[in-house]
């Protein structure tokens, strides 16, 4: 497609109907696939073709939706994966064997921060974590040989804090490791890490993607500029594959998407519903109007919050004030997107106090759809951390997560102005 800017690429990207077919993509609710010639369905299974044969692997509904990120993120190649969590363990499943390791920035959502820290060592994989301000020389130290993937957030949830892409960038080039973004609370449309050096992008689709608190769904794209050939640290990437009767994955124009859906979506089936592709594909075309309005609105409830007196601290970019303001006008110059982070005074107990007060924004375990919404990470979404771990995370105690939505400012405004004259 001609280079489109996002706000058209959101609603017509991924799909192109021919003669009489359907302006949307289709809910293609089927496992499986017919074809009359069995070369055909040979050629599918040794990857020397185009086309669908199992919805475990791949589906013209999830396709669609993956060309339309693809396309938003610029990248080559993109898989529907069944979970944000999902596609971040498919990623690692791609690239480390037990031995190897991921470095990774601090400032992470508490699911990841568990897969890095607990689950995935049971299988032989560490994660070496930096804080998000480390110099180039402190991230570099980290790693060695068995690095296989240096990991970080566009926006960490819940810090809020900026990632510096040059300096990541930087050292991954210096080491010929591989660079992968989870740009889930920037988006696209604010935000695309392959324009500073990232070579992959992971978006949990269930959050702005979707925008409505509708589909569960996650995503990796493929940017296609990380050299595999020749590359030591991945000797499977440089070897023959031989359930694919030989088939090297360097060689290919798609090294990283192609051996990621051949063998760990086939091998985990963790792909994308057709059903949730569909709503995530709907949703996705007003992904560029809504950004707008998350941003505005957030701009203008952290200049409400940063003035009140019962707030101890916030984050929040756009604030002149946010130790993140500069990287976000380098990074991020269209919006910060829609989530807050700020500490109540009083600590705990007064943060359980403000929430339960709050009438028109909700307590629950989501954040970035249409509707404002809250939550105490500390005891909730990163309660598995130690005090330690959250120190490093950048997660007070009295941290509350506010996701702005949509509604009018006035309303969240006065919604937040009556919670807190309780406290």
């Amino acid at each position: 497609m001609k280079e489109y800017r996002p706000e058209t690429l959101c609603v017509q990207a991924g799909y192109r109907p021919q003669s009489g077919e359907s302006r949307i993509p289709q809910i293609c609710q089927s496992t499986t696939f017919f074809y009359p010639e069995t070369k055909k369905m040979a050629d599918l299974f040794d990857l020397k073709g185009e086309g669908f044969f199992y919805s475990r692997l791949a589906n013209p509904t999830v396709e669609a939706l993956e060309k339309r990120i693809a396309a938003l993120e610029g990248g080559v190649y993109a898989i529907g994966c069944s979970s944000g969590m999902s596609a971040i363990l498919l990623t690692v499943m791609t690239l480390c064997h037990a031995g190897d390791n991921i470095v990774c920035a601090a400032g992470l959502y508490g699911g990841t921060h568990n897969l890095f820290s607990t689950t995935l060592p049971k299988f032989g994989i560490t994660c070496r974590f930096f804080q998000n301000d480390a110099t180039e020389a402190e991230i570099e130290a980290l790693i060695d040989r068995n690095t296989r993937l240096v990991f970080a957030e566009t926006i960490a949830n819940p810090s809020i804090a900026v990632l510096d892409f040059e300096k990541i960038a930087s050292v991954c080039r210096k080491n010929a490791v591989l660079f992968a973004v989870d740009n889930t609370l920037a988006t696209p449309v604010l935000c695309r890490p392959f324009d500073f050096g990232a070579h992959l992008v992971i978006h949990a689709t269930t959050k702005y993607m979707d925008g409505h608190a509708a589909a569960l769904g996650g995503m990796i794209v493929d940017g296609g500029t990380f050299v595999f050939r020749g590359n030591e640290r991945y000797a499977d990437f440089n070897s023959p594959d031989e359930s694919y009767h030989g088939l090297v994955y360097a060689d290919l124009p798609v090294a990283f998407g192609t051996k990621c859906r051949a063998q760990m979506i086939r091998d985990t089936g963790a792909i994308m519903s057709p059903q949730n592709a569909f709503y995530t594909y709907l949703g996705s075309d007003t992904l560029a109007l809504r950004m707008e309005r998350h941003c505005t609105n957030a701009a203008a409830t952290a200049r409400f919050l940063a003035e009140h007196p019962k707030i101890e601290w916030i984050r929040y970019p756009s604030l002149q004030t946010d130790p993140y303001h500069t990287l976000a006008q380098k990074y991020l110059p269209k919006g910060a997107g829609g989530m807050i982070s700020f500490g109540i005074r009083g600590g705990v107990e007064q943060c359980a106090r403000f929430m339960e007060a709050l009438r028109l924004i909700t307590q629950e375990t989501h954040i970035a759809d249409v509707r404002s919404c809250v939550l105490h990470p500390a005891s909730t979404t990163h309660r598995q951390l130690s005090e330690q771990a959250l120190a490093q995370a950048g997660i007070p105690v009295n941290l509350i997560r506010l996701s702005v939505g949509i509604e009018h400012l006035d309303d969240i405004l006065s919604d937040l102005s009556d919670a807190l004259d309780t406290i």
